[in-house]
């Protein structure tokens, strides 16, 4: 099985990307949305680690966006209670699709939580950082501050696109990915 991980900017349509491929997807943040809502053991860690921001179980999305935005030290205390559960999804997820020729991992700390392997192909989604916010504004509970947080512990964009395989410019324009993803497939099978 060959494991291909998108890396890129907050908002550069990374799952898009991830989508086209037409193999099984691992979504990180879609899990790490099921551990919020679903996982009671996730909410006692992370209400004894930080019990003034967390009140009742499911885990609201206001209360993440609080807890982050009250200390910036919370968000690297939430992403490592959240990350061991997500890890354990993963590997799920691998043995579920072992017999699979390629699996799709878009997982946004993929590096940085060293979660990539040594032959993963490393594919970087490049986008307009204008084009970017102007998507980014328009999301549900978007907060500048939190977006800056999270730029903070994410390794530069320039070391991921150094470390990449391949490059996919991501115009927002569904044609021009969808080609360029079918050329990097006839590469790597």
């Amino acid at each position: 099985m060959k494991r291909i991980g998108i890396l890129g900017d907050i908002g550069s349509g990374k799952t898009y990307v991830a989508k086209c491929f037409g193999f099984p997807v691992f979504n990180a943040d879609f899990e790490v949305a099921k551990i919020y809502k679903n996982n009671k053991k996730v909410f006692k860690k992370l209400k004894k680690e930080l019990p003034l921001c967390f009140d009742s179980f499911p885990v609201k999305k206001k209360e993440i966006i609080d807890a982050i935005l009250s200390n910036k030290k919370n968000l690297k205390k939430i992403v490592k209670i959240v990350h061991y559960e997500v890890r354990k999804k993963l590997s799920i997820f691998l043995k579920k699709n072992k017999n699979k020729k390629i699996v799709v991992l878009d997982i946004p700390l993929l590096l940085e939580n060293k979660i990539n392997q040594k032959n993963d192909i490393l594919i970087f989604v490049k986008s307009n950082k204008s084009e970017i916010l102007k998507r980014l504004k328009k999301r549900e509970n978007f907060n500048m501050k939190i977006f800056n947080n999270f730029k903070k512990i994410q390794l530069s964009l320039d070391l991921k696109k150094k470390k990449s395989e391949f490059i996919i410019n991501n115009n927002f324009k569904k044609n021009s990915v969808r080609i360029r993803v079918k050329e990097i497939i006839k590469k790597l099978i």
